[in-house]
């Protein structure tokens, strides 16, 4: 397979994203050309620095670098040589089978929306976010990508989120929520409700390829047997940036409280272990990328602030979906939805 990585996007780009193209070539065999898509001599000064000295590497000049402050949309005209937008015109050639950048999402979701297209049947693209859960992963959907949601947008969310957990991570019948201030069916707001409707009439229609569990709150997104947390790009987005600072303040915070005795420090070397697998559990490292369903296309959508292991972990991701091709399985269970007139 071949995999276009967007070089120049991320905070801490370029030297992540090189590192991690290094590591991910030796880890998976199965990718046949790696593109580095960026600026030419800056990519080629840092593979120098950084020993990436393979053959599967090719390298494609883009001039321009979209900002992580500015507006995505807006740089779709104004910055046509972006390394994310070349690197997104090569999978729209068929040049590359995958695009993984952990650049500005805006940019990202507006260039895949643009050059991709959506899926037959899909309106809005959605970003599902990994969650660790205590019965495996809790996809959050969607993370950024569609603040202002329909109804409908959120019913193929809930298609696309389990089509991705039963062929990509090997759920056999998904389980479904829906983000609310309650689990009692009559909480949320006039959009919720109206969601809920749609999501419960589906179900009982018998072509639901999922199980919907009804409302769910903040807690079940961790406690509760669940593949697939529905909710708009707005509060996804709101959600996602919490968790994440929760768990980088509680770390922080262990680590102060552990150094203020010493037995303290004894018990915590003692645990260390417990300590290391907590943290491969719970950081975003070790899930890498999140990949932009209901896109034409396997896009993968890094975190900006992602570390070399995190940019690996992306392109395996980028390497998994492109093996399991899921869009051809989300086309086909709206399809069906639309001939029984339920979208």
């Amino acid at each position: 397979m071949r995999i276009a990585l967007d070089v120049m996007g991320g905070d801490k780009a370029p030297m992540v994203n090189v590192v991690g193209a290094r590591d991910a070539l030796v880890l998976y065999p199965e990718i046949e050309v790696l593109y580095l898509v960026g600026d030419g001599e800056v990519i080629a000064r840092e593979c120098a620095e950084h020993k990436l000295v393979d053959e599967r590497v090719v390298v494609v000049h883009a001039s321009q670098v979209v900002e992580m402050g500015e507006s995505g949309a807006k740089t779709l005209r104004s910055k046509r040589d972006s390394s994310i937008s070349v690197a997104t015109g090569l999978v729209k050639s068929g040049v590359a089978d995958a695009v993984v950048s952990a650049g500005n999402t805006g940019a990202a979701v507006a260039n895949a929306t643009l050059k991709l297209r959506t899926l037959a049947g899909v309106e809005r693209a959605g970003i599902a976010s990994p969650l660790p859960n205590e019965h495996g992963i809790c996809n959050l959907l969607d993370a950024g990508a569609n603040p202002e949601a329909k109804p409908e947008h959120l019913l193929a969310y809930a298609v696309m989120g389990a089509m991705y957990a039963k062929h990509v991570l090997g759920v056999e019948r998904p389980t479904v929520g829906l983000m609310s201030n309650g689990e009692e069916e009559e909480k949320g707001t006039a959009f919720t409700k109206e969601t809920f409707a749609l999501l419960r009439r589906v179900e009982e229609s018998g072509h639901a390829p999922f199980d919907f569990l009804g409302n769910i709150e903040g807690g079940d997104l961790y406690e509760t047997k669940l593949d697939v947390a529905l909710t708009d790009g707005f509060t996804g987005n709101i959600i996602l940036k919490s968790c994440e600072s929760t768990a980088k303040a509680m770390s922080k915070w262990l680590k102060l409280e552990f150094k203020r005795k010493p037995m303290r420090v004894l018990g915590a070397a003692m645990a260390r272990g417990a300590f290391k697998a907590v943290k491969r559990r719970s950081s975003y490292e070790y899930y890498g990328g999140s990949p932009l369903l209901g896109i034409n296309g396997t896009v993968i959508i890094a975190h900006g602030g992602s570390s070399a292991l995190a940019m690996q972990n992306a392109i395996r991701g980028a390497v998994e979906a492109v093996e399991q091709n899921v869009n051809p399985e989300i086309e086909a269970v709206m399809s069906r939805l639309a001939g029984e007139g339920l979208v």
